[in-house]
């Protein structure tokens, strides 16, 4: 049984659940935009992308973005759409798992996190940004947190004063 900090009243379970949910909404629409991009002009879909959020097309990072749209061949888009659409699944079934309370989706999460951990650290060494800095951040404080709590439930530990009993974990 999870210890109640993971479990029934395990807020950071939660948070880190929507939070797994939310970036696989996000991440469905970018695999499913790839693919409506597909059989189209990239260069002048971009442009209108641009136009219509109102961003500068002159601002060094969208010019770098709309020169490297060109190259982009469809079966490249295809490859990037599917796999954003299975990490989408990925992070959907982590999200129910964590909100639904349940032990292995802690551990799936610890296990895929870790992972990916050496190919941040590469990206953030290539180039320090403070997106891959922050994305670094978040993603090891989840670990940590995921770790700690695992490892509290493995041990047993007792429960908080004043927190239920988790009811509902496999």
């Amino acid at each position: 049984m999870m210890a109640a900090s993971a479990g029934a009243g395990g807020v950071g379970f939660r948070v880190i659940g929507v939070f797994k949910l939310v970036g696989a909404s996000l991440l469905a629409m970018a695999g499913l935009g790839a693919f409506r991009l597909m059989g189209r002009d990239l260069g002048t879909s971009a442009e209108h992308l641009v136009d219509r959020l109102h961003l500068d097309p002159e601002n060094r990072l969208i010019h770098a973005a709309l020169a490297g749209i060109p190259g982009v061949e469809p079966g490249r888009l295809r490859l990037i759409g599917v796999g954003t659409i299975v990490y989408a699944l990925l992070y959907m079934v982590e999200g129910v798992g964590l909100l639904l309370r349940k032990r292995w989706a802690g551990y799936l999460v610890v296990v895929i996190t870790a992972s990916l951990l050496p190919i941040e650290l590469v990206e953030l060494a290539r180039k320090l940004t403070a997106i891959r800095a922050l994305v670094l951040g978040v993603n090891l404080a989840i670990l940590v947190y995921l770790v700690v709590e695992l490892i509290r439930e493995r041990r047993g530990e007792a429960l908080p004063a004043g927190a239920a009993a988790p009811t509902n974990l496999r």
